[in-house]
């Protein structure tokens, strides 16, 4: 393993120099995300393994190549899970591409983001220098912020090599409910859930039908079914719902049109810009076709921002894939970009085309 850092840190060192690009490349399993790709491919998906895994202390080390499938697997075996539920999209989802993209599946309402869940990381900079930021466990997180910037960056500021992640006890109960309700009625009862003590995990709205799950305890989750009239979903229905929502396998998904994510406070009323599935509370709603300055312009009216999530080259061309920073925002995003990577080495105009 060491042998492949130091013959990335050559090739960074020699891009530097020499002015090129590199693309960094794992599974793969996301690579429609973002702007297209430049530069020359450089494959990091073979650094694999979990390097330390303490149960007891909820934390797990792996490197960034480690196949998603495999962290999961090695944390059920303890009765554990990454809570936020990342979304694989494909068998060969890595830990560093769920860094890179920063997506959280639909426990995010619930739990928090992947960023809330990262403790430290080794990076491979702009320079050839490996790094490391934050720690193992939670009492010892110096530069634990600059952990979490690696968290939705596309690899624009360095390839991550090891991430420590903490982990949490999966659920000792779940039970998924379903309601018929327009989309009015569905943020409204949502943003009034949210308001109550109720073990909400999740929750999804398309086509007049609202599904929700409740997580937690035996005696918290039966009493919230109690006080919710919904129909009650079996074990199997649940499951295979709320995968599908996960891997965009829901039937809403099916369709060849662009995909947009729009984030918006959860009091947004709806945007009617064309047809829409909502998780989170209100907060992430996923758009199909539409017009991009609308969509655009709406998010940005409603208190939120729009992502082109799925779509073709030429529409990423015209519309770009995110909204446009405002200037002290770019600025920022800017010295971070020269602090990691100053020769701009890594996923040239990934993020943004003068990024």
């Amino acid at each position: 393993m060491e042998n492949l850092i130091q013959d990335w840190c050559e090739r960074v060192r020699a891009a530097a120099s020499s002015g090129a690009s590199l693309a960094i490349r794992g599974g793969s399993s996301k690579a429609f995300y973002g702007e297209p790709e430049q530069g020359q491919a450089l494959a990091v998906g073979a650094y694999q393994g979990i390097v330390a895994y303490q149960a007891t202390e909820l934390v797990v080390t792996a490197r960034a190549g480690t196949p998603l499938s495999q962290l999961a697997a090695v944390l059920a075996a303890q009765g554990q899970w990454l809570a936020f539920e990342p979304p694989h999209f494909g068998p060969t989802a890595t830990v560093g591409g769920m860094l890179a993209t920063g997506l959280s599946g639909p426990r995010r309402q619930a739990v928090g983001a992947v960023r809330d869940f990262v403790l430290g990381v080794k990076v491979l900079n702009g320079l050839g220098e490996v790094l490391s930021f934050g720690g193992q466990v939670m009492k010892n997180v110096a530069g634990y912020d600059v952990a979490r910037l690696m968290v939705g960056s596309l690899g624009t500021l360095g390839i991550v090599l090891e991430a420590s992640l903490k982990v949490l006890p999966r659920p000792v109960m779940e039970k998924s409910l379903r309601f018929a309700v327009d989309e009015v009625s569905a943020l409204a009862s949502l943003n009034q859930w949210s308001a109550r003590p109720l073990p909400i995990s999740a929750s999804s709205w398309h086509d007049g039908v609202l599904t929700l799950r409740l997580s937690g305890a035996a005696a918290a989750v039966t009493a919230a079914q109690r006080k919710l009239p919904g129909d009650v979903l079996t074990e199997a229905e649940a499951e295979s719902f709320w995968l599908a929502v996960r891997e965009q396998k829901h039937r809403f998904f099916s369709a060849d049109e662009a995909l947009w994510r729009l984030s918006l406070p959860s009091t947004a009323p709806p945007q009617n810009l064309g047809p829409t599935l909502i998780e989170w509370g209100g907060s992430q709603r996923w758009l199909r076709g539409g017009d991009p300055a609308l969509i655009q312009a709406a998010a940005t009216q409603a208190g939120g921002h729009a992502t082109l999530f799925r779509g073709d080259e030429g529409l990423k061309q015209s519309s770009g894939v995110f909204q446009p920073l405002t200037s002290p925002l770019a600025r920022i995003h800017r010295r971070l970009k020269t602090a990691f990577d100053p020769h701009q080495v890594f996923n040239r105009g990934r993020l943004y085309r003068d990024f």
